[in-house]
């Protein structure tokens, strides 16, 4: 079991290092679901793929799943709000997302076994991976994490000063650059995880982090240490209580957030009492 466990613990470890910083860029930019909505393309590319004949996890499914994603990309990069138009980009991504999840589920009604499809598109199977995946997920974070770094400030200024880039030049083809290595991270993590992991690994990290402290570089210091330690105990109490991992994971996240949200509302409540008194 622990043989199986590691690559399991390993692949997690990456997801959420790459994942929770993402998730304060998604925070702060108000787009909460664009990750389901880029994870659904994805997951309907994947289906796309199966339906042509070619094995789910195989190199020409992700080429397939990847452009299903980076068409998310564009028309997520080409629908900021301006003036002249008062459609909210939120009404664009859970456009995106209905109608990639009813593009899918006619899809899979022409595959047999369709329920083990998708069941595996929500949940995945990060209790199997291979140390081989393991390697490429690293290798492929790794460059991306690379990118973000050296378009920092891009990127930031973009995510949290919304009205200090309107003037920036470029500014749709930067917004493109960040959705479309979003759109890989999501592609490749779906595959591998599954849509809900995926967006629990995404969201609740960054929440936990701007309920707990402040600034960019402590909450992203903070959302990768909760993230890990949560993580950690939900894969245990999977093996511990024989649960589908994925599924455990989250729910132990979202116990973990109502904690963390429960201890804020206490340390408040006694602030204001210490200050009355």
């Amino acid at each position: 079991m622990f043989e199986i466990i590691l690559p399991a613990f390993f692949i997690s470890l990456i997801l959420i290092g790459i994942h929770s910083y993402l998730g304060l860029h998604i925070l702060a930019r108000g787009v909460i679901f664009v990750d389901l909505s880029l994870a659904q393309m994805a997951a309907c590319g994947a289906v796309f793929a199966a339906l042509a004949g070619l094995p789910l996890h195989s190199c020409g499914a992700y080429i397939v799943s990847l452009s299903f994603t980076l068409l998310g990309a564009v028309i997520f990069s080409f629908s900021r709000s301006r003036r002249n138009i008062e459609i909210p980009q939120e009404a664009v991504i859970g456009i995106v997302y209905v109608v990639s999840a009813s593009a899918g589920i006619l899809a899979l009604d022409r595959l047999p076994s369709h329920a083990e499809h998708l069941k595996e598109m929500l949940v995945g199977n990060i209790l199997f991976v291979s140390w081989g995946q393991v390697a490429k997920t690293a290798v492929l974070y790794s460059f991306i994490g690379l990118l973000h770094y050296l378009f920092r400030e891009k990127f930031t200024m973009i995510s949290f000063e919304p009205d200090k880039a309107a003037g920036m030049k470029n500014l749709k083809l930067w917004d493109f650059l960040f959705y479309a290595l979003f759109g890989v991270v999501v592609t490749s993590s779906v595959e591998l995880a599954g849509v809900f992991l995926v967006f629990a690994f995404l969201i609740i990290p960054a929440v936990m982090a701007l309920l707990a402290v402040n600034g960019l570089k402590t909450r992203i210091v903070f959302s990768w240490a909760a993230g890990v330690l949560v993580m950690t105990g939900g894969l245990y109490l999977s093996v511990l209580m024989d649960t589908p991992t994925g599924a455990t994971i989250v729910a132990f996240f979202g116990l973990s957030l109502l904690l963390v949200w429960l201890l804020g509302l206490f340390k408040h409540k006694f602030s204001v009492n210490k200050r009355n008194t």
